[in-house]
């Protein structure tokens, strides 16, 4: 006998489905969910009152042109008693089983608290009977007018941005004061107010009723929710859509209105608002809630415009059903039967879906883990993972075992086996190493010449690439005020020699001779001091060389700034090397000795055989080579602290020099950055992981 259907239950006509035949809706009103069933199970639950699988079979058979197994009948009663939809036995134990199916479903105390602190929701109030009373306010925003509007909006407010942009681009910068923060944080909640009743205003319009509205948390982060369930009511699927997709809509409105205010405002409070409700706006709308990775709103809009109601379920179904086909060839039938276009497009988006969520929950996990404190964020860091992440490895796992007698059976599995295996010892085995970096090419002996201040350039006695003898003055530069006080110091010496001179001549002046002498050698040592320092305005060659990097718009009678760097003298016939800088996990496997290759950016040289000569054993506390910032083109992570490159992870330098002499002096100037690849040691793919993950724990943990 076959358990008698709830009464209260109702069937809705739903839309055609994709292979023609109609579909229903079968409501149950005290949850409000809704399941959607094809004409098979139509006439199934049109005959349940005859409470026998075979003679609804037969009925079936003799009243339309469908053939039915008594077993598909009893497939449907499994799935109606699974979701609740049949009247309970009657009898005194009734109560109690129901008691211990609700007990089940909701666990133990800390799997309550699991659930709760992953998901749950907050009901803040019921809207229906203040959206009746109020739809006539928003009629006028579906009407054809106001999207020509909105349309017409758009351009105008693309266009202030464009012509204001630098304005624009600028007012940026307030969002990362305590001010912008918050008043992000109060446009964050408008909108999501506003994106909420478009979701609701439009289902109240087309017939809906909608039931609770309020906040779900997710992690502990809080999401404005509506039940919009009643729109499964809906037959026509550009009704739904427009359900769905109001929230987006009510969204880009406020954005494109408010970029109009913004653009027509004078500067002060109004317009600062307009400017965080537009970018608000659009920032939360394409980047959140319009992705079908999620269960948000582009989720449901393309489950409409698809007509795949439980999207994300049925393309997992179909992903592991293949992924179970691709392992083991089990033969078993598809989940649900569908065009093979289609159903390689839902296992396509069931594998982007899980890589989009690996990231994003690990993601979650880690921001967890550095919002509380320690102990507490190791412990929701691993509920994050075993929950979204182990938990479903766990479950298919289980389903293979439940299948391992005929996965043991099949040939494939030995094969699948065997590729298993191998990837595993290629993680395990040593490869031959290859490091890459960005580096830079120059002689080993250079030497830069800087104007210690500001000062006038007097002469240029060399030009670009000129020879220049060890001793010879390279430029020379003029410091009026400099020159103003040794003359000064130098009269003051020359009165003072006097007055020491002639005081053997005058016994007033012989009393204070021992005073004069002081002051003389005072005096002296001044004028030394001064003659010391405008030598460092002559500045001569310590070597002989060729002088290199002379700006060419550097004429006599120009002035430069304080520690402004005019030339570099490169020794004569002097080596060269290269340089680089390489994080720790790349320092474990260079030594002294490696061979490496140089490739010249842009100069179409040919590449230079290399050996590395020296690593220092100490990171270095900033980055010396600009060249090699990330922010420059190269490779290494830097940010601005106090005028320097402070490097955002350790670095080491290295020095390699060239595997063969002679290497002929570059024409013009004197360093090239280019790429080099160290050929360093042989080292396992897992070893590397391994390491990293070990020094993770030791940083966070102090093991």
């Amino acid at each position: 006998m076959l358990p008698p259907l709830r009464e209260e239950l109702t069937l809705l006509p739903g839309p055609v489905l994709p292979d023609g035949q109609p579909s229903w809706t079968l409501h149950d009103p005290v949850r409000n969910l809704f399941f959607r069933i094809d004409w098979p199970t139509f006439e199934m639950l049109s005959r349940w009152a005859l409470a026998d699988a075979p003679a609804i079979a037969t009925s079936i058979a003799e009243h339309t042109t469908l053939t039915l197994d008594p077993k598909a009948v009893e497939t449907v009663a499994t799935f109606l008693v699974a979701n609740q939809l049949v009247r309970p036995p009657q009898g005194a134990q009734t109560a109690g089983r129901f008691a211990e199916r609700r007990a089940a479903l909701r666990g133990g105390p800390w799997r309550w608290l699991l659930h709760h602190y992953l998901f749950f929701r907050v009901p803040l109030f019921r809207p229906d009977g203040f959206l009746s009373r109020t739809q006539h306010l928003v009629g006028v925003l579906h009407s054809r007018a106001f999207a020509l509007a909105t349309l017409a909006a758009l351009g105008f407010g693309l266009l202030q941005v464009l012509r204001q942009w630098d304005a624009f681009a600028a007012q940026f910068v307030d969002v990362f004061s305590l001010e912008g923060l918050a008043a992000y944080g109060l446009a964050l909640l408008v909108v999501k107010t506003l994106h909420e009743l478009g979701h609701a205003y439009t289902a109240k319009r087309l017939g809906c009723r909608v039931p609770t509205m309020g906040v779900a948390f997710m992690v502990l982060w809080p999401m404005a929710y509506t039940d919009t369930n009643e729109a499964w009511r809906l037959t026509d699927a550009r009704q739904r859509l427009q359900v769905s997709g109001a929230g987006i809509a009510t969204e880009l409105i406020v954005a494109v209105w408010a970029t109009v205010a913004w653009g027509l405002l004078p500067d002060g409070p109004a317009r600062s608002a307009a400017f965080v409700l537009a970018t608000t706006s659009w920032v939360t709308t394409l980047v959140i809630n319009a992705s079908p990775f999620m269960r948000f709103d582009g989720y449901f809009i393309l489950s409409d415009l698809l007509d795949l109601p439980n999207l994300h379920e049925r393309s997992f179904a179909l992903a592991r059903w293949k992924l179970r086909e691709w392992l083991f060839a089990l033969g078993e039938d598809a989940p649900e039967p569908l065009p093979a276009r289609r159903r390689r497009w839902m296992i396509a988006f069931a594998w982007c879906t899980w890589v989009y969520r690996l990231v994003l929950f690990i993601g979650i996990a880690l921001l967890v883990y550095h919002l509380f404190f320690k102990a507490l964020g190791v412990f929701l860091f691993a509920v994050e993972i075993a929950w979204f992440i182990l938990r479903p490895l766990r479950l298919e796992l289980a389903s293979w075992g439940q299948r391992r007698r005929v996965i043991l059976q099949r040939g494939r599995t030995g094969l699948s086996l065997l590729v298993a295996l191998a990837l595993l010892g290629l993680a395990f085995v040593p490869w031959p190493g290859r490091v890459t970096a960005s580096a830079v090419l120059r002689p080993a002996e250079a030497w830069p010449v800087y104007a210690p201040a500001g000062a006038r350039v007097d002469a240029l006695p060399f030009s670009e690439g000129q020879r220049v003898a060890a001793g010879q003055v390279l430029v020379r530069l003029h410091l009026p005020d400099l020159q103003s006080r040794r003359q000064a110091v130098l009269a003051r010496v020359e009165q003072l020699r006097w007055q020491a001179a002639a005081s053997g001549f005058d016994a007033q002046t012989r009393e204070k001779m021992l005073v004069t002498e002081e002051s003389l050698a005072t005096a002296r040592a001044e004028l030394a001091s001064i003659d010391t320092e405008l030598r460092n305005y002559l500045p001569r060659a310590p070597f002989d060389g060729h002088l290199r990097d002379l700006d060419p718009e550097l004429r006599v009678g120009h002035w430069v700034g304080e520690r402004e760097r005019l030339a570099v003298l490169v020794r004569e016939g002097g080596a060269w090397l290269v340089e680089t800088w390489l994080e720790e996990q790349d320092i474990a496997r260079v030594d002294v000795g490696d061979r490496a290759v140089f490739l010249q950016d842009g100069l179409g040289a040919p590449p230079l055989e290399l050996r590395v000569q020296a690593i220092d054993r100490d990171a270095s506390r900033t980055l010396p080579r600009p060249e090699l910032a990330a922010q420059g083109g190269g490779h290494v992570l830097v940010r601005q602290q106090a005028g320097q490159l402070v490097p955002e992870r350790a670095v080491f330098r290295v020095q390699l020099a060239p595997a063969a002499s002679g290497l002929p002096m570059p024409p013009a100037t004197r360093v090239w950055r280019g790429s080099l690849t160290v050929h360093a040691q042989a080292e396992a793919p897992a070893l590397r992981y391994a390491r990293q993950a070990g020094a993770v724990l030791v940083r966070e943990f102090g093991f």
